[in-house]
């Protein structure tokens, strides 16, 4: 019932409500109106409770929160606003901000002239946010703060700061699961340290730490409530570059709690006991992981002594996006399905590839690029690149560069380079290029560059085999002062399921947490309506992904060298071997060589 609701509301709701500050009252009040007509045809009849634009002064449950989603994602609501329901009885109020005299809707009163958040409390209203606790309380969740705010970069550094609120509340008691933390664990520094290589993941999950939503404007001022400060490092580099600028902190013994590692190159980190801790010294054990896919649960821990170093908020998992009107034309296949029995083993997907460049002498290809063909067959690979800090060049790797071989040849796949905008995206647009790897990072980003003006011609298939693409890892700082932080931080980010699901829907990401992510889905919940609207009758790609999230298994394949013998082998593979038509020992021994020159300690 509540699921059929909530889209009668999204579908209600095509009107946008404009700035009360705009200056025409007349126009706000009509757009809040229809917020309220909206609304009312909607929500239940028996519904009580509050429904906001601040989550603070929502009633804090499912429900509430999936109409609130519903209103924001087609209202461009750019000021305060507050429904109360009574039963499914409604008054609509609004202002510029929570302090200010509140404007009634729809027959909805003001006569004792109060803000918005003064008639929130007047009606019996709660204040949800997080107050700050005892100094060094090993009960806190939460606290008050001031908030700095760092951008470096190899050349520059810029500082934000934010005023801390100064209520204060009991503290919270520890969540169930969530065990004693190691007395050698550093506690009770005055500065919260988090380090990442961009912004596009940090203030979103410390603003939900706070148990806030509104995550974009979090980029530019942070707002948290822990510690005096929260210092997020910023450092502005590609992924790959930042481990030297994490070294020299560690190293240098500058404060740092918690950083941020890819796959490719967080064993460098995960293996070394001096520069992560293990996550049980936190007091977090396998009770507050159970629900996260096993395969980021493999790349989190140390292949040194298995203990459990480093954890993920989201599933990096992938399919293969493709023109579905192409396909039609070229395959005659009209549904995902039928798409998949096309490509479901490499086998096929080259019989396929090379059907599809015959027919159009080699105008359409239907992959991406050698890298996007490597992201998903390397998934399936049995050795690791390093044993016994030997690389390790199996029957797998001729087998992948003899596949992308007679796939260049033909004309299956592109030759074009992944990131290369104009060549690599622009393909999907002109139609040369029918499909794509992609993961679920990657949907909201590049692939929506590929996608130009066929929104709403692509579909999704799992492809030849179930993979994963990235993907981000939580670690802490052996040396941290601040334990406590560090375990509340990442208990909000993988393992509070509030949070996790609010986290999925408004940010919007595909969490770690399977339980989660097949009840949203289950429930037919958007996550993101510009991307599902690029896919053919606005396909359920999620329930796709989630299906192939939990097929992964990549135990003890992660080592700390993959982004330098990836980056090396597919070079060699797509212009040694494929390009210059190399024979294979020589393209191996090309490859060996950048390898060495990189990491001169490899055999």
């Amino acid at each position: 019932m509540l699921n059929r609701r909530m889209w009668a509301l999204t579908a209600a709701c095509s009107v946008l409500i404009s700035s009360v500050s705009c200056g025409n009252k007349d126009e706000s009040e009509r757009k809040a109106e229809d917020v309220a007509k909206a609304a009312k045809s909607i929500v239940a009849d028996d519904y009580s409770g509050f429904i906001a634009s601040a989550t603070k002064y929502c009633t804090q449950d499912d429900e509430t929160f999936d109409y609130r989603k519903a209103i924001n994602e087609k209202a461009d609501v750019d000021y305060e606003w507050l429904i109360i329901a009574d039963n499914g009885e409604l008054r609509v109020y609004y202002a510029d901000t929570w302090n200010e005299k509140a404007v009634g809707q729809d027959g909805a009163k003001n006569k004792e002239k109060l803000t918005l958040a003064e008639m929130f409390e007047e009606n019996g209203g709660v204040i949800h946010e997080t107050k700050e606790p005892s100094t060094g309380s090993e009960e806190s969740l939460s606290g008050a703060v001031s908030t700095t705010t760092t951008t470096a970069t190899t050349t520059t550094t810029s500082t934000t700061t934010t005023a801390a609120t100064t209520t204060t509340a009991p503290p919270k008691q520890l969540p169930s699961g969530v065990g004693a933390m190691d007395s050698s664990v550093g506690n009770g520094g005055r500065t919260f340290t988090i380090a990442s290589w961009n912004a596009d993941d940090a203030p979103a999950l410390l603003a939900s730490w706070q148990g806030e939503t509104d995550f974009e404007y979090y980029k530019e001022q942070l707002k948290m409530n822990n510690v005096d400060n929260i210092n997020f490092i910023n450092f502005n580099v590609g992924g790959g570059n930042v481990s030297e600028h994490y070294d020299v902190m560690l190293n240098s013994g500058e404060d740092l709690d918690v950083y941020f590692c890819e796959a490719d190159w967080a064993m460098k980190y995960i293996n070394d006991d001096s520069r992560t801790l293990a996550l049980s010294k936190l007091g977090l054990g396998d009770e507050c992981f159970r629900n996260i896919y096993s395969y980021t649960d493999d790349v989190g821990r140390s292949t040194v002594t298995g203990e459990r170093k480093g954890v993920s908020w989201q599933a990096a998992v992938g399919g293969f996006a493709y023109r579905a009107d192409l396909a039609e034309k070229y395959l005659g296949v009209k549904d995902p399905e039928e798409m998949q029995a096309k490509i479901d083993d490499w086998d096929k997907f080259v019989s396929t590839a090379c059907d599809i460049a015959d027919q159009t002498n080699g105008r359409v290809a239907l992959a991406d690029s050698i890298g996007g063909l490597w992201q998903a067959f390397s998934c399936a690979r049995s050795s690791p690149w390093v044993v016994d800090g030997r690389v390790t060049i199996d029957d797998s790797c001729e087998a992948f560069a003899n596949i992308a071989k007679v796939l260049w040849e033909t004309g299956g796949v592109t030759h074009n380079n992944q990131w290369s905008d104009e060549e690599w995206t622009g393909a999907g647009v002109d139609g040369s290029c029918m499909g794509y790897f992609v993961s679920t990072w990657g949907f909201n980003g590049f692939f929506m560059d590929a996608v130009g003006d066929n929104y709403g011609k692509w579909a999704l298939c799992q492809g030849p085999t179930p993979y994963y693409w990235g993907g981000t890892w939580i670690v802490v700082n052996p040396k941290t002062d601040n334990g406590s932080e560090a375990r509340d931080f990442i208990y909000a980010s993988v393992c509070d399921p509030q949070r996790m699901r609010l986290y999925a829907m408004e940010k919007p990401e595909f969490v770690n947490n399977a339980a989660i992510m097949n009840d949203l889905i289950s429930r037919n919940v958007v996550f993101n309506d510009k991307v599902t609207g690029a896919f053919k009758d606005r396909q359920n790609i999620y329930s796709l992904l989630a299906d192939s999230a939990s097929m992964i298994g990549f135990n003890g394949m992660i080592t700390q060298y993959d982004a330098v013998i990836k980056s090396a082998f597919v070079s060699a593979v797509q212009w040694e071997y494929c390009y210059y038509d190399t024979d294979w020992d020589s393209t191996v021994d090309s490859f060996m060589d950048e390898v060495h020159a990189k990491v001169p300690s490899l055999k």
